[in-house]
C-alpha cells in the first residue's frame, strides 16, 4: 500500500475507533519520564549501587542533592498531569503539595526496605551478599518500587502509582498492585510471574516463589455488567507464611492464617487457620497442621488426630 493510502486508512481507523486515541486532551504522564523517576528513585534509595564509577562517602551529599532536584521536578511534572487528567482543583498547587509530602517519606521507607534486603539475604542460602541481593535480586527493584507507589496510591494520584509498578513489572515480570499492603521483611524468590492484587494484605516476614497468584476469585458486577471498583478481592497473608511456586491463592474473602507453608501448585480459595500445612497428595489437597500431627476436616477447621484432610 502506498504511504499516502496508509496515511489514510490510519485517519479514518482514528475517526472509527477513538477509544484508543488521546487527541486534544489534557497532557498525560509521560512513560520515558515515569521509568526515569522510577530508576532515579531506586539510586535515591541505595546509594552507590547503581552509579557507574564509585561513590565516595564525601559525595554522597552532592549525588543526593541532584536526585532530590531531579526528582522534584519531574515528580510536580507527572503528578500535575495526573490530576489534571482526574479534573482536580487547583493540580499544579496540589502537585507540590503531594510531592513534598511522598519525598518527606524516603527516610522511612528506607528503613523498611532494608527489612525486605535482609529477609533476602536471610531467607535465600544461594545469596553470597547483601550486595547481591540489591544488584542482582528482582524483588528488590518489585519491592521497593511498589513500595514507593503505593504512597503514591494513598495520596489518591491517578495513573502514576500503577506507571511506577509497571515499570518494575516489565523489567522483573512481578506484578505487584500498588494497592496492595505489604509488610516487612518480604521476599519473593526468582520472582517471576508473581501476581499480587489491588487489596491483597502481606503480614511480616512473609516469603513468596516463583509463580505465585494472590488473586480475585470473581467480580462484583453492577446492573450494566460492569465490574464494581474498590470491593475487597484478593486473599489475606499471616506473618510468617511460606508459599511455594506456582500457589493461586483467591478471593477477598479467603485468609492464609500465621506461620503457614502453602506448598507448590496449590490451589486455594478457603481460608486456613494459623500453622497450617498445604499440599497436595496425588489429586487431592491436604491441608494439616503444623502443630501436631493433625488435620483440618472439613469447613469447621476441627482438628482430628491422625486424619488427613482430603478436598
Amino acid at each position: 500500500m502506498h504511504l499516502a493510502h496508509l496515511k489514510e486508512a490510519l485517519l479514518s481507523s482514528y475517526r472509527s475507533h477513538g477509544g484508543i486515541n488521546h487527541l486534544d486532551g489534557v497532557n498525560l504522564p509521560s512513560q520515558a519520564s515515569v521509568n526515569q523517576l522510577a530508576a532515579d528513585c531506586m539510586h535515591l534509595l541505595f546509594p552507590g549501587y547503581f552509579e557507574e564509577p564509585a561513590l565516595t562517602a564525601g559525595e554522597l551529599p552532592q549525588l543526593v542533592d541532584r536526585l532530590l532536584v531531579q526528582i522534584d521536578r519531574r515528580l510536580v511534572a507527572e503528578v500535575e498531569k495526573c490530576l489534571r487528567f482526574s479534573q482536580e482543583a487547583e493540580p499544579a498547587t496540589r502537585a507540590r503539595e503531594l510531592t513534598t509530602t511522598f519525598l518527606a517519606r524516603f527516610p522511612d521507607l528506607r528503613a523498611i526496605i532494608k527489612t525486605d534486603v535482609d529477609a533476602a539475604f536471610a531467607g535465600d542460602p544461594a545469596a553470597r551478599s547483601v550486595e547481591e541481593i540489591i544488584l542482582a535480586y528482582p524483588c528488590v527493584l518489585a519491592i521497593s518500587l511498589q513500595r514507593l507507589a503505593h504512597v503514591l496510591y494513598g495520596m489518591k494520584v491517578p495513573l502514576l502509582p500503577r506507571m511506577i509498578t509497571e515499570y518494575a513489572h516489565e523489567r522483573t515480570g512481578c506484578d505487584i498492585h500498588p494497592g496492595a499492603q505489604l509488610g516487612t521483611h518480604f521476599f519473593i524468590d526468582h520472582g517471576t510471574g508473581v501476581v499480587i492484587g489491588e487489596t491483597a494484605t502481606v503480614g511480616r516476614n512473609v516469603k513468596l516463589y516463583q509463580g505465585v497468584t494472590l488473586g480475585a476469585k470473581s467480580f462484583e458486577v453492577d446492573n450494566e455488567g460492569k465490574p464494581i471498583k474498590g470491593v475487597k478481592r484478593h486473599p489475606d497473608i499471616g506473618d510468617d507464611v511460606t508459599i511455594y511456586a506456582h500457589a493461586t491463592i483467591l478471593g477477598g474473602d479467603t485468609r492464609v492464617g500465621a506461620h503457614s507453608i502453602i506448598g507448590s501448585n496449590v490451589w486455594l480459595m478457603k481460608s486456613v487457620p494459623d500453622e497450617s500445612v498445604a499440599y497436595f497428595k496425588g489429586d487431592n489437597l491436604v491441608i494439616r497442621s503444623r502443630r501436631k500431627k493433625e488435620s483440618l476436616v472439613g469447613n469447621t477447621g476441627e482438628l482430628v488426630p491422625g486424619h488427613d484432610w482430603e478436598i
